[in-house]
């Protein structure tokens, strides 16, 4: 994101690029985005994910409980990109806790695994979505796509406030790709419209 080169960035794409994978950068829309993580379906998206970010200079970052970010656990989850959230501050929203803390930074990729886990369940949790809508700032479509080798960005999307027609981009983006458990892969849809289909069903 406009940042030059390093030693260290041209040794994690090189790393990257002997191992077969095609790092992904668009042009990026702004300085501040949420980054949209998927498939996410192995703890070893993490290799590719974090050397991607250190190849290309993102800063990515990752929220998590301010009380996680005591000793000795604190360093390390900063060293990692780590941003400690105090929900109480933001009257116990999550979401606009997070909306603060990226507010603060000089610019910020924050990334979400919008499937909640590794295993496949029946829709995404839209945490991100509001998320970005609360912060003002445009959606980064991140894989880890073990089908083709390619990590990074697939394309950017500024939130409309139509979350079914958004969801209608963001799985025509992601329609090619594939994690490394395809099986694993959790629906492209909203969990709260897969919960209403279980219910008309009962």
């Amino acid at each position: 994101m406009n940042r030059p080169p390093t030693p260290g960035s041209r040794l994690a794409a090189a790393a990257l690029r002997l191992a077969g994978w095609r790092l992904l950068l668009p042009p990026a829309p702004g300085t501040k985005l949420v980054g949209v993580a998927y498939p996410h379906t192995s703890n070893w998206d993490l290799l590719p994910g974090l050397l991607w970010g250190w190849a290309t200079g993102t800063p990515l970052k990752f929220v998590a409980k301010h009380s996680l970010f005591r000793f000795p656990l604190g360093p390390l989850l900063r060293a990692w990109g780590g941003l400690a959230v105090d929900r109480r501050k933001a009257g116990g929203n999550f979401v606009l806790a997070v909306a603060a803390v990226m507010a603060e930074q000089p610019e910020i990729m924050l990334a979400i695994a919008p499937e909640g886990t590794r295993e496949r369940t029946g829709g995404w949790k839209s945490g991100f979505y509001h998320m970005a809508q609360a912060a003002g700032v445009p959606l980064a479509l991140l894989t880890f796509d073990w089908k083709h080798k390619q990590v990074g960005v697939l394309a950017y999307l500024t939130p409309s406030g139509n979350l079914s027609a958004d969801y209608e981009q963001i799985r025509a983006a992601y329609a090619d790709v594939g994690g490394r458990h395809p099986a694993k892969a959790t629906p492209i849809r909203a969990a709260e419209a897969a919960l209403s289909d279980v219910r008309k069903t009962l």
